[in-house]
């Protein structure tokens, strides 16, 4: 080898160990960054054409994207990390239409932005499977490709009203008012239930003790005023089940101006149809079946606030979120109401380390990182969703530092070799004297 090929390959060396620095740089800024992945730069040896020999040294720069950092809690339940393999997608903007524009990343501390949207430090969007509204289900999406995707929005989320349509009731009724010469006055309760516009309105149950022992008349009337009719309702006072609903009937006749109740006397079970505001809202209430303690009930004692059970509800906001370990996103909402929103999935590629890096600690998927693959959390290889937790940086400070100095004498002996060769090439040209 010349003394101009030893300089050359000093050459090699001085950019070679300069770019190992410049990834020591790169790692020591950012052993802080959430979800960043250590980079580094293999050094491999390079020949010159047709010679056979070693000439030089290059560079060849990677991530550890396949790496994964420690788990922090956070105070935020808004901030995710995946606990082993997988990636969180994300997008330039949000409901991104250009595929090219979704990415891949570890980096889960996601906010709301002024819309409502879920958004991390880097300003990327995060994508989900977006739940059905109506059935509650996620439907066909595809999981090879980012087309199904959603930006998670929660914002102003409301769920709309739903009629009341059906109710039961429950409590003790005081057996020793009935049967008496002189019944004392009726005890009420009052049901609140939700008409089509989410109108709460209340319909009042009249108990009246009668003159025939365990026997009480239940009259219905609601908010309007309307008068639905009235049940006769006979408790036993003996055998197997004392105390429970022995049987239904109508009273005969009803009172007058009454609109008519249909009894179900197996069930214990009435239909009735409201006033809501100008449109009949039919509402099944159930007093309990005969022979059981589900419903109403009588005993010596106090007459007792009853308890109803009522669906629907009216419109609600969105109270707070819940995120599961499958990246099943939960909504929690004012009145109790949960609704699963949306499915966050882990995706997967064959091979993480061939992931091209880009701005704000994001990949995009490249051909040399396989085959994407977005499956739900927690199945098979895929790992968990973490909420309220963010991955650490997988930089070790001691470890790039000692790099660092490695590194550095490596270059200061490829300097050496370049002011050695300096030097005999001086001693060549001073011949000429």
């Amino acid at each position: 080898m010349s003394v101009s090929a030893a300089m050359k390959t000093a050459v090699s060396g001085l950019v070679a160990n300069a770019t190992a620095v410049a990834r020591v740089s790169e790692n020591i800024a950012n052993a802080n960054t959430i979800g960043y992945k250590r980079s580094f730069a293999d050094l491999v040896t390079s020949t010159s054409p047709g010679i056979g020999s070693v000439s030089g040294v290059q560079a060849r720069v990677g991530s550890e994207v396949s790496g994964g950092g420690a788990i922090n809690s956070t105070a935020n339940a808004m901030d995710l990390a995946v606990s082993g393999t997988g990636f969180f997608v994300v997008s330039k903007t949000p409901n991104d239409p250009l595929l090219s524009n979704y990415f891949l990343t570890r980096a889960g501390s996601f906010r709301q932005d002024e819309n409502g949207y879920l958004v991390n430090s880097a300003g990327y969007y995060l994508a989900a499977f977006e739940i059905d509204a109506d059935t509650g289900t996620l439907g066909a999406v595809d999981r090879g490709g980012f087309g199904s995707l959603s930006s998670v929005r929660l914002g102003e989320m409301m769920l709309p009203a739903e009629p009341t349509t059906a109710a039961s009731v429950s409590g003790n009724l005081p057996a020793q008012e009935s049967g008496v010469a002189i019944p004392g006055a009726p005890f009420l309760s009052s049901m609140e239930f939700y008409t089509q516009l989410g109108n709460s309105e209340n319909m009042t149950l009249s108990w009246q003790p009668t003159t025939v022992d365990n026997t009480w008349d239940l009259t219905l009337t609601d908010s309007t005023g309307r008068l639905h009719g009235t049940v006769e309702v006979v408790f036993h006072n003996s055998g197997a089940t004392p105390g429970a609903p022995a049987s239904y009937a109508l009273k005969t006749p009803q009172p007058a101006g009454a609109s008519g109740i249909i009894l179900d006397a197996a069930t214990g079970t009435l239909s009735l149809s409201v006033d809501a505001r100008g449109d009949e809202l039919p509402i099944t209430l159930s007093l309990g079946v005969p022979g059981s303690y589900d419903g109403i009930q009588q005993f010596v004692g106090d007459f007792t606030p009853q308890k109803f059970k009522v669906d629907g509800s009216a419109q609600t906001a969105l109270a707070r979120t819940e995120i599961d370990g499958q990246g099943n996103l939960t909504g929690v909402f004012d009145d109790g109401r949960r609704k699963t929103l949306y499915e966050i999935p882990v995706a997967q590629v064959t091979n993480p380390d061939g992931l091209t890096l880009i701005d704000g600690n994001a990949w995009t998927v490249s051909r040399a990182a396989g085959d994407l693959s977005l499956q739900a959390a927690g199945s098979g290889k895929n790992g968990v969703i973490v909420s309220g937790a963010l991955e650490a940086s997988t930089v070790e400070v001691t470890n790039e530092l000692t790099d660092l100095i490695r590194v550095q004498r490596a270059y200061s002996s490829n300097a050496k070799i370049i002011t050695t060769a300096d030097e005999m090439l001086q001693e060549v040209t001073n011949l000429k004297r």
